[in-house]
């Protein structure tokens, strides 16, 4: 009976989002037939994608809670040392605090809903607080997913971090109870609270920080970072749901799922096959034609996933298959190459993370398309010719044009080759908005893949939502706690004081420069891009101005690092999965990388101190 429930409920939730997600590229594409046919729009279709986008966050984020499959450093899972019962400790401790932490964000939602969504305001017909009350619920159900996650004979240990974290809460349920006309007993009590997370805050950070690096979610850690440093200060903690509701009810975000769904249809489908015939008949006849077709086809596939571990995952076997088999490169050098370009695709538009580097620097997204576009032409072109060197000299046959193959794989591919030049034109026309292009893309791609090729058939179309569902909960409840993060952060004025204190410390532009690769470097080896973004940008920006850095040059050198620190051993991510994909020893896959690692750094270099080739094509417009 209990089985059943769970299995209708889970059912229940699913189906939620995945409806949440239609509707959301359903409203965009209605907007913009309704403008361009009738010039107007869908009466209240902002207030209601953003709302959407609300309901989007917080369920998709429980179903990665259930997945576990929420972003987290993990480095209990990637060394030796952690095995065993020390791994099954961080384990039941990672449980604990992330059920401590969001039973905490779920009474401050409560309170949030309750004093600073009144009086209701409507979306359409429906008030915000009906939508908003998603906040609280969706946190409680994932702080109970995480004490259920505890084992079973420590569960008075759940019940006991549940009881705790209400205490801890007193503050918002007296805020709930009595408003702000609390009594002053009661008063006291809060006031005594405020007092203790003063003294306290210090070494919380400490043990939050050691958390991470233990395996607790990113999205747990900046909510308790946010929490205590908040309060310490004196401020209410529902100033963190307020906070959450604030990022996922804004428009810049709604592309996030629209693009992440993209990608995932293109990887579920066999377009990764089309585009591979297609490309190994238009360059097979040169030295490294393969070369070629492996590198584009890898970066169009990431500029739409946002996540090179996907393309890896996705790809990796398929083109595999045609270097080492059938064109007969040697294995360390397919999977070298394989590795290193599945993330190369990160600076070509729709890419999700130049749109968060847009937002987290508070720049034109635009002109982040623009100045990413020389820097990854230079990385792409880079890598084309070290394959092309290694094909001439390893002396990789080469296979004599054939228009009739070429006209055939081009018919079979044409409808996914399409894709790129609609989006841009449509985007860098100003036809269609950043939120309108995510919907028009998920639209096309839904077309092409399941009514045309009909590689996804309906009854897919859940598992393929379910594969994008949890990068989609993990990137927003990320970015809706980081934000609550920031809020301290700059509310403190920090990053500037830091600013003004590297101003002092260090003169040279170049200096700087050259220690922030170092760093960047360092966080590409620990961090997913969207963690980093969403985390680390924000504290580079004022140090960026600082130093009289574009910000756009800023935005581009940080997203190319990352690239470039997925490959570096010891903990790149792209390392792991490349073991995991291609079923090889880690040390073997970091020497196979080894020699595109040193390319990839070499161009590193070279956007990061010519910076024309970032704001050239941006100063044009």
């Amino acid at each position: 009976m209990q089985k059943s429930i769970t299995t209708l409920a889970s059912r229940i939730e699913q189906g939620i989002c995945y409806f949440s997600l239609i509707c959301l590229t359903i409203l965009p594409v209605a907007e913009a037939v309704a403008r361009f046919f009738f010039r107007t729009g869908v009466p209240n279709s902002t207030g209601l994608m953003i709302h959407i986008l609300l309901w989007v966050g917080l369920v998709s984020g429980m179903i990665s809670t259930k997945q576990d499959k929420h972003l987290s450093i993990a480095l209990v899972e990637n060394f030796p040392i952690f095995k065993g019962k020390v791994k099954q400790y961080c384990a039941v401790l990672t449980n604990i605090l992330s059920t401590f932490i969001l039973t905490i964000v779920t009474w401050s939602a409560v309170a949030f809903v309750k004093i600073a969504l009144s009086p209701w305001r409507l979306i359409g017909f429906i008030p915000d607080q009906v939508f908003a009350c998603i906040i609280p619920a969706g946190y409680a159900v994932m702080a109970i997913r995480y004490a259920r996650k505890i084992p079973v004979h420590t569960k008075l240990l759940a019940v006991v971090t549940v009881l705790s974290a209400t205490v801890c809460s007193f503050p918002m349920i007296a805020k709930i109870i009595w408003g702000f006309e609390t009594p002053d007993t009661v008063f006291a009590i809060t006031d005594a609270l405020f007092a203790i997370s003063w003294h306290i805050k210090i070494p919380v950070c400490i043990a939050l920080v050691v958390a991470a690096f233990a395996g607790t979610p990113l999205f747990v850690v900046l909510g308790g970072l946010s929490l205590i440093l908040i309060h310490a200060a004196g401020g209410e903690i529902d100033v963190v749901s307020n906070q959450i509701y604030t990022t996922l009810t804004m428009d810049s975000f709604i592309p996030i799922p629209l693009f992440t769904l993209t990608g995932f249809f293109l990887s579920e489908s066999k377009a990764g096959e089309r585009l591979v015939l297609t490309f190994r008949s238009l360059f097979s006849f040169l030295p490294g034609g393969m070369i070629i077709a492996t590198v584009v086809i890898c970066a169009f596939f990431t500029s739409f996933t946002g996540a090179s571990g996907v393309t890896i995952l996705a790809l990796g076997g398929l083109l595999y298959i045609v270097l080492a088999d059938h064109v007969k490169y040697s294995k360390a050098f397919s999977i070298g190459l394989l590795t290193s370009v599945g993330s190369i695709g990160l600076l070509f538009p729709p890419s999700l993370p130049i749109i968060l580097v847009g937002t987290a620097t508070q720049t034109n997204i635009f002109h982040v398309f623009l100045g990413a576009l020389f820097p990854g032409i230079i990385l792409v072109v880079t890598v084309i010719i070290f394959g092309i060197v290694a094909s001439v000299k390893t002396k990789i046959p080469v296979k004599p044009f054939a228009l009739k193959e070429v006209a055939g794989a081009l018919k079979a591919s044409l409808w996914e080759i399409l894709l790129p030049f609609l989006l841009i034109g449509g985007y860098f026309s100003g036809i269609l908005s950043l939120t309108e292009i995510g919907a028009a893309a998920m639209f096309y791609i839904f077309i092409v893949e399941v009514v045309i090729h009909r590689d996804i058939r309906l009854k897919d179309l859940p598992d393929v939502m379910g594969k994008a569902v949890p990068i989609i909960g993990g990137v927003l409840s990320i970015l809706a706690l980081s934000q609550a993060l920031s809020y301290y952060i700059v509310d403190t004025q920090a990053p500037q004081n830091f600013a003004h204190w590297m101003q002092e410390t260090i003169q040279s532009k170049y200096v700087f420069l050259a220690l922030l690769n170092v760093a960047l470097l360092l966080v590409g080896c620990l961090m997913d891009i969207f963690s980093a973004i969403l985390i680390v940008l924000p504290l580079i920006v004022p140090l960026g101005a600082a130093y009289g850095i574009d910000p756009v040059h800023l935005g581009v050198i940080f997203i190319t690092n990352l690239e470039v620190g997925f490959l570096t051993p010891p903990v790149g991510m792209n390392l792991f999965l490349s073991a995991y994909r291609f079923n090889r020893p880690f040390i073997e896959i970091c020497r196979d990388v080894f020699p595109f690692l040193l390319i990839q750094l070499i161009v590193v270099l070279l956007i990061t101190y010519v910076p024309w080739f970032s704001t050239f094509l941006p100063s044009l417009f």
